[in-house]
């Protein structure tokens, strides 16, 4: 499965702006937004470079993309997905992609980072309602139970991470309950829930070109 393989800190720089794509150390000092705040290979200069309206459309859609870890092809699936759906596009693509298995599994705290929750699926460590899936894209459905599997309970990251849910909270959309491990979708993320890295609209008109 292609995957994005560069530093991910080079992309919060790109960007400048954090998209805590390595969890935990986002929040301290290490966090390259902080040591190096300027775009990589910009030259010191004293021009403040302009954009056009298409690079300022193609900066928020690379935020989405980069924000939750996936390549362009399916990005624009899911952006095709949500132009389907009746509403507003914009909310529809971060719904869609709030939903996603790997998203649900770092919103639960169960991963620092959603490319950590991304492994934990594909190595089939995480059930969904009970059965294996090892597809990071599944969409979730309201009253779907998010938990481990048996056999990853005796792993040394999960007894680490049992100690440490305690001080995790999750958002309004879903439950957890910290004894057994165990999520649950309470209902659908709405775009008031989530704290959105990019504007949809921006999105919207960049691929409406």
């Amino acid at each position: 499965m292609a995957r994005y393989t560069d530093a991910v800190c080079r992309l919060c720089r790109r960007n400048n702006e954090k998209l805590f794509l390595k969890g935990a150390r986002c929040f301290t000092p290490k966090c390259a937004m902080d040591k190096r705040p300027k775009a990589p290979g910009q030259a010191t200069s004293r021009r403040r470079r302009r954009f056009s309206d298409r690079a300022l459309q193609l900066r928020e859609k690379q935020k989405a993309r980069y924000s939750y870890g996936m390549l362009e092809r399916q990005f624009k699936r899911t952006f095709k997905l949500a132009e389907k759906q009746a509403g507003i596009t914009g909310e529809n693509l971060l719904v869609l992609l709030e939903r996603r298995l790997d998203n649900v599994v770092y919103r639960l705290g169960f991963a620092d980072s959603r490319a950590q929750a991304r492994q934990l699926v594909m190595h089939g460590h995480i059930l969904l309602n009970e059965k294996k899936v090892d597809i990071p894209s599944t969409l979730i459905k309201e009253g779907d139970t998010i938990s481990w599997r048996e056999g990853s309970k005796n792993s040394e990251y999960y007894k680490i991470l049992a100690e440490s849910i305690e001080a995790k909270e999750v958002l309004s959309w879903l439950s957890l309950n910290k004894q057994s491990m165990v999520g649950q979708v309470v209902s659908l993320p709405t775009p008031d829930q989530v704290d959105a890295k990019f504007d949809g609209k921006a999105v919207i008109e960049y691929y409406s070109r």
